[in-house]
C-alpha cells in the first residue's frame, strides 16, 4: 500500500523546497525544512481526507497528486536560471555533499519515529499516523537523496524478497539495498556519473540477482 504513497508525498515535499527557494529562504536552512514538512503534512492530511471520502479511487487520486506536485514544481522553476539544476537535485539528489549536520538530523527523526511507533503513537492516529510518519520520515530522506533513490530504496529491495517466506526476509532486503549503494558510488566514483542514478540502478541489478537466488530457495525448509 505505499508504492504510489511514498513517490507521491516525496514529491510533495520537494515541492514545498522548492516553494521556500522560491521565497528566498536559505538553502538547507530551517526554514527550507519547516516549509518540506508542512507541505509533506498538508498532502498527507489530503490523503487521509481523499481515502474516507473515495476510497476505491485512492491509488488514482494518489497519482494525481504526483504529477500535479510535480507539474508545480517545474512551474515554480521555470523562470529561475538554475532551475533544471535545482530540479535535479531534488530529483536525483547529492548524496555525496551530505554532511554529518544532515545524517545526525535524519537519526534523530528517524529515532523519533521508531519510538512513536513502538508507544503506540502512529496507531492511535488512524491512517493520518501512518501517512504522517510516512510524510515526516519521507521529507527527511528527499533532501538528502532525492525522490528516485527515496522511491528506489523503499520499493526496490522489498521487491527482490517479495518471494522469500523466510525469516531473514528483512535482512536479506537490507543487505540487496545496501550492497545496491555501495556498488553504485564506487561506479559512481569510478566513471564520474551521476550517483544516485547510478544507484537506482545498481539497486534494481542488485535486486533481480537477488531475487533470482531467493526464487529458488523458495518451497525449501525455513
Amino acid at each position: 500500500g505505499i508504492v504510489f504513497i511514498d513517490l507521491a508525498i516525496a514529491q510533495i515535499a520537494g515541492l514545498g523546497v522548492i516553494a521556500a527557494d522560491a521565497l528566498g529562504m536559505p538553502e538547507g536552512g530551517i526554514a527550507v525544512q519547516v516549509a518540506a514538512v508542512c507541505a509533506a503534512l498538508l498532502g498527507a492530511l489530503l490523503l487521509t481526507w481523499t481515502e474516507r471520502r473515495a476510497p476505491e479511487q485512492q491509488e488514482a487520486l494518489i497519482g494525481v497528486m504526483f504529477i500535479l506536485a510535480a507539474c508545480a514544481g517545474i512551474l515554480m522553476l521555470s523562470s529561475n536560471p538554475h532551475g533544471g539544476e535545482h530540479l535535479k537535485d531534488l530529483l536525483v539528489g547529492q548524496i555525496l555533499w551530505v554532511n554529518t549536520t544532515q545524517l545526525v538530523w535524519l537519526a534523530g527523526v528517524s529515532a523519533l519515529l521508531l519510538l512513536a511507533m513502538w508507544l503506540g503513537w502512529v496507531q492511535r492516529l488512524g491512517r493520518f499516523g501512518f501517512y504522517g510518519a510516512f510524510a515526516l520520515a519521507v521529507t527527511a530522506s528527499v533532501q538528502l537523496v532525492g525522490v528516485y533513490l527515496v522511491f528506489s530504496s523503499l520499493i526496490i529491495p522489498a521487491l527482490a524478497t517479495r518471494a522469500y517466506r523466510g525469516r531473514n526476509r528483512h535482512r536479506i532486503a537490507y543487505g540487496i539495498g545496501a550492497l545496491g549503494y555501495a556498488i553504485g558510488l564506487a561506479l559512481s566514483a569510478l566513471f564520474d556519473l551521476p550517483s544516485g542514478a547510478v544507484i537506482v540502478w545498481t539497486l534494481a541489478v542488485c535486486a533481480l540477482a537477488g531475487s533470482t537466488v531467493l526464487g529458488s530457495t523458495v518451497g525449501r525448509p525455513k
